[in-house]
């Protein structure tokens, strides 16, 4: 029940100790505001680490080779680990029931592609059609290459966005044809990657007819898989790592290459990596929470201080109040009351300060690991039950000490 008196009294308070009660405020709205920036910037540290995996299917499992560092079963060091259509072929058949997507991928760096008097240099990649799936691209006109084309060894291509713009500007591209290292191909699809930019500059073609136009034989650079995914993650996670492991087993196996031979075969397995920058990113946000709430508990100690010192001077007063009948119920409410309006007030305002920095500067803030800070709802929530708590906590130990005092003996007091 609103009790006007009550609040006339509190207001009383806080004019009487106007710089102690700013002070104190100040302390607590200093905590909520370093808590809120500090979970602004965690939540941009995730979103950044989120959108480089999103460049590609995160359940991904890549296979490179090199050269061999160490001579092994009578090889000598030196060899280049060359990867063929049969490399492919059999961990494809060998795994195909744990793997979602496959594609095997031919690489041209530096190919000039030219359409009508407009010439740029970008990456040709022959793959197959899952590769679109593998590279999270998403198609915004026509479609990607498919089985078909791989079969039959079309000349169709998939540009990028950015070659669009590039070759094409406002024009469609579509059915259109480009001339990618003096051969010619037809436009069939264009697409957008989350990676942006730099993943759009480049120009697909089915792998077959990549082999074959540029004297590729049956060699391909690297082996491109996605693992099925499950319910649990950590199950995920541990499939995918064995499956990693059995990859490079097999390929050093039939290449030839020693086991602590880091160099020769490479398998970069996305979903086990992605779980230890998770597990890193889970522990960076408990440390901020830890930082600001540790800074939180400063304030409280603060405003638990004041409040001490309110009992303490209205000692008789409350005193009296006891005397003609307030319950020791009226006197904790009354405490409790000044104790949440101090941090509510405080913390309030510390919220909207903190909110509203990182809404300024958040557009401002886009690399590649941190990318516009905010603080979303559910965030918010929790910061505004956290003052309530803090308020109620920082008054209780005041409100009990005032609940206690006798009448007689504060009526002796000076």
């Amino acid at each position: 029940m609103f009790n006007i008196e009550r609040w006339q009294e509190i207001f009383e308070t806080l004019r009487k100790n106007k710089l102690r009660t700013f002070l104190t405020g100040l302390s607590v709205a200093s905590g909520i505001f370093i808590l809120v920036i500090l979970l602004g910037f965690s939540s941009g540290i995730q979103k950044g680490v989120k959108s480089q995996f999103e460049e590609d299917a995160t359940n991904r499992i890549s296979v490179w080779t090199g050269t061999t560092t160490k001579g092994y079963k009578g090889m000598n060091p030196g060899r280049y680990i060359q990867l063929k259509n049969e490399d492919f072929n059999e961990i494809s058949q060998k795994y195909d029931e744990h793997l979602e997507y496959k594609s095997s991928i031919f690489s041209i760096w530096g190919g000039i592609v030219t359409y009508k008097n407009q010439t740029g240099n970008y990456r040709i990649e022959g793959a197959f059609s899952d590769n679109q799936f593998i590279e999270n691209e998403t198609m915004v006109a026509g479609r990607f290459i498919n089985k078909g084309d791989v079969d039959a060894s079309e000349k169709v291509a998939v540009i990028g966005n950015q070659v669009k713009l590039d070759l094409f500007k406002e024009e469609s591209p579509i059915g259109k044809s480009i001339t990618v290292l003096g051969i010619n191909f037809m436009v069939v699809g264009v697409y957008t990657d989350p990676g942006g930019t730099r993943e759009e500059t480049r120009v697909f073609i089915p792998l077959s007819t990549a082999q074959k136009a540029f004297n590729g034989g049956d060699k391909v650079r690297y082996l491109a898989y996605t693992v099925k995914m499950s319910d649990n993650f950590d199950e995920a996670v541990a499939r995918s790592a064995a499956l990693s492991q059995n990859i490079e087993t097999d390929l050093r196996t039939k290449h030839y290459v020693a086991p602590d031979d880091r160099n020769a075969v490479r398998v970069w397995d996305t979903l086990e990596e992605a779980k230890k920058i998770y597990s890193l990113l889970a522990t960076i946000r408990g440390v901020f929470w830890f930082v600001g709430i540790g800074t939180i508990i400063a304030g409280i100690v603060g405003v638990s201080n004041i409040m001490l010192i309110v009992v303490k001077e209205r000692t008789k007063e409350i005193g009296i109040r006891k005397a003609i009948g307030a319950l020791p119920s009226s006197i904790v409410g009354m405490i409790l009351q000044e104790a949440i309006f101090i941090t509510a007030i405080a913390g309030f305002t510390g919220l909207f300060l903190g909110v509203g920095l990182l809404e300024l500067i958040s557009p401002m803030v886009n690399s590649d690991f941190i990318k516009f800070p905010q603080v979303d709802f559910n965030t918010a929530i929790t910061t505004v039950l956290l003052l309530i708590t803090a308020g109620a906590l920082a008054g209780w130990i005041p409100a009990r000490r005032a609940a206690n005092i006798k009448p007689i003996e504060a009526l002796r007091d000076e």
